[in-house]
């Protein structure tokens, strides 16, 4: 016997007559309240998912899954301060998909390869400017500018270098959803395995 999560709880998916929760059990706090779920009505709506899922091409289910792992990544390098080590798994995890799926993933693939090469390049953007602006404020502390916060210590630049690496997060992602134009290399610079 399988079972189904459902936002009332586990739900068991089986033949008819075996029972669902057990009488008098509660829903979770928050949980919507409403007519219970019909057991045999829910089976056949997950056996109908997952036939219209085996009938789908494999390509692109998993061109699909690739483009979640792109929104993810761009979504970790839009935060302020962008989250890079998080940024940098779903990069590398996207990268080990296209990659080790080379020339199986049909049409999807050359607009995949060009949004890997985005985000690559925008991490390694992102992650200069981070570092540049970590050295600038290292910099001035050892210059005795001890009573300038973080934000004042390099300037006006300083504070925009993070923001302008969110901005190439964010076209990164505009980039990949159309047709690319990026060079086949530019995620060279990040590695061919890896953003860093």
């Amino acid at each position: 016997m399988s079972s189904l999560w459902t936002p009332d709880g586990e739900r068991p998916v089986g033949p008819t007559g075996q029972e669902g929760p057990p009488p008098g059990a509660q829903a979770p706090p928050g949980a919507p309240e409403g007519p219970p779920v019909d057991d045999e009505e829910l089976a056949e709506q997950v056996q109908a998912m997952r036939e219209e899922l085996a009938n789908a091409p494999v390509e692109v289910v998993i061109a699909n899954h690739c483009y979640g792992l792109f929104e993810l990544a761009a979504v970790y390098l839009s935060q302020v301060p962008p989250l890079l080590p998080q940024a940098r798994l779903a990069i590398d995890a996207l990268g080990a998909l296209v990659g080790g799926l080379e020339h199986r993933l049909g049409d999807a693939e050359e607009q995949l390869r060009d949004g890997l090469s985005q985000l690559r390049l925008a991490y390694v953007q992102i992650d200069g400017a981070q570092r540049a602006g970590d050295e600038a404020v290292a910099a001035a502390g050892a210059n005795g500018a001890g009573d300038e916060t973080p934000d004042d210590a390099g300037g006006e630049d300083a504070g925009t270098e993070t923001a302008d690496g969110a901005d190439a997060a964010g076209a990164a992602s505009g980039a990949a959803r159309a047709s690319g134009s990026a060079p086949e290399d530019a995620g060279s610079a990040g590695g061919a395995d890896s953003v860093g």
